[in-house]
């Protein structure tokens, strides 16, 4: 489990065939306590590190290839780092898993005063859980929506992020990886469940949640 508030950024510094899947050795920008078969969040996808040293490497199957961008990086490029979430730390940001729901494509981006404005072309099983103010995980980065429509979502960016992570790279066309918040997931499963109860479903339209 991970926050979404990156720790570190690094630079990919190789890339190599392994079986149908990828070996990916990333050099991060300061120094991180790593151990192998540690849990690590590249660009929001839940890594295993197989290889810790100046680089730390990571193991990509091919199903993780098919969901993320991971088999887009090139050498050089850069990826957004954070570790798990231990019981003990504040959860700042949300709660992220590290698993993909689907990929985004960046279709605008403008600067207003301090803030970037980012929006991204999203698939509707991502927007089905994407709420105005809610939270998403873009690339692993905890960010909040301020914007939505039928197709995409938007998010504004603080120059802290914009400095802090990597998504200040991003441009016109370019892929991002999404999670959305869990909590929307499992307040559909229960309420799918609960459908019959006619109280339920009663409390929820006295709530506004329901017409």
């Amino acid at each position: 489990m991970f926050t979404g508030l990156i720790e570190n950024i690094g630079t990919v510094s190789s890339i190599k065939r392994a079986g149908g899947g990828l070996k990916i050795s990333i050099c991060p920008e300061s120094a991180i306590e790593l151990q192998i078969g540690d849990s690590v969040s590249i660009n929001g996808v839940c890594l295993t590190v197989v290889e810790t040293g100046r680089d730390i490497a990571f193991e990509v199957s091919p199903e993780t290839l098919r969901n993320t961008n991971l088999g887009e990086l090139k050498v050089n490029d850069k990826v957004n780092i954070e570790r798990a979430l231990r019981l003990s730390d504040r959860l700042g940001g949300h709660l992220v898993t590290g698993h993909i729901d689907g990929i985004g494509v960046t279709i605008d981006k403008r600067q207003e005063g301090d803030y970037t404005f980012y929006t991204f072309e999203t698939p509707p099983k991502i927007l089905r859980y994407t709420v105005k103010k809610g939270s998403i995980a873009v690339d692993g980065i905890s960010l909040t929506v301020i914007g939505l429509d039928m197709k995409s979502f938007t998010v504004a960016i603080i120059p802290h992020t914009l400095t802090a992570t990597n998504i200040g790279g991003k441009g016109i066309g370019d892929k991002v990886n999404l999670e959305v918040d869990i909590i929307g997931k499992y307040v559909e499963k229960f309420v799918s469940k609960q459908n019959n109860d006619p109280s339920l479903m009663e409390l929820l339209k006295e709530k506004g949640f329901t017409d």
